[in-house]
């Protein structure tokens, strides 16, 4: 009797164990079925925040500030936070002061974003930040603040026409642009948000931002003697004004390289 109710107990054993594989394999197989069923129109998990603007809509991005959220219209705006989405897969709602005119924001995952060409066509995989049109990001083409990277390409002729793609959320500060036409000032920008970048940045930043003004401040300096060094001479020996003239003319140019040499190893050690 005992060994009949032992081979019972196996059988029943087998048979739960292949039930639990059997409806274990078969919810792999349709989970995505039904996620891809669900009308999702982000992924991450969604915050419910209140947002008084009446142009916000799915797609917008958000910025945070000290009067609360807002839509974001500064190009590469440090405040950005994330992107309405109207069908998040997971909420956390906030019902506190009454859900009128709460939206719901994503700062991570996959998720629509509205943009726009006015930085020109947006490819797969280019950085997205804000842009002056308040909530419509663009493409971002130099080092700041970037909202998301885009997963689909986007092109439109008319750069105030807002369209929608699907984007990869991560904000934060993007500083792998290299570009040989980066200006004082935005050696000098880049070099005072060196907070927000990693140790080694933050001193080639401030370096090159430091070399390039002392290139300038040196090159001005230089010319500034110069001319005045000219304008004295010319006055003693009006004879001698062409050799004078010459002299002054290559003692510019000289002031102009010293400025070019200072900007050249700014930018080699932005590039380095």
């Amino acid at each position: 009797m005992n060994l009949y109710k032992l081979k019972i107990y196996k059988l029943k054993s087998k048979i739960f164990i292949a039930v639990f594989f059997m409806l274990y394999i078969l919810g792999f197989t349709l989970t995505p079925l039904a996620l891809a069923a669900t009308d999702f129109t982000a992924s991450g998990i969604a915050i419910s925040v209140t947002i008084n603007d009446k142009n916000a809509q799915d797609g917008s991005i958000v910025a945070s500030t000290n009067n609360g959220y807002i839509l974001s219209k500064i190009p590469y705006d440090p405040s950005m936070f994330g992107v309405i989405t109207a069908n998040p897969a997971i909420v956390i709602e906030n019902t506190a002061g009454g859900t009128a005119n709460n939206k719901f924001i994503v700062s991570s995952g996959k998720a629509y974003i509205l943009v726009s060409t006015q930085n020109g066509p947006i490819k797969k995989d280019d950085f997205i930040t804000s842009s002056s049109i308040p909530g419509v990001g663009q493409k971002a083409d130099h080092n700041g603040y970037v909202l998301a990277t885009a997963l689909e390409d986007y092109s439109n002729s008319n750069p105030k026409a807002v369209g929608k793609i699907l984007a990869s959320i991560n904000s934060r500060y993007n500083n792998t642009f290299v570009d040989s036409q980066t200006n004082l000032l935005s050696i000098l920008q880049t070099a005072g948000s060196a907070t927000f970048l990693s140790p080694l940045a933050t001193l080639r930043y401030l370096l090159a931002g430091v070399v390039a003004a002392m290139a300038f401040a040196l090159g001005f300096i230089y010319f500034g003697r110069v001319a005045s060094k000219g304008v004295e001479a010319l006055g003693r020996n009006p004879l001698a004004s062409r050799m004078i003239q010459a002299s002054v003319i290559i003692n510019v140019l000289l002031a102009g390289l010293i400025v070019l040499v200072g900007l050249a190893i700014a930018y080699l050690i932005l590039v380095l």
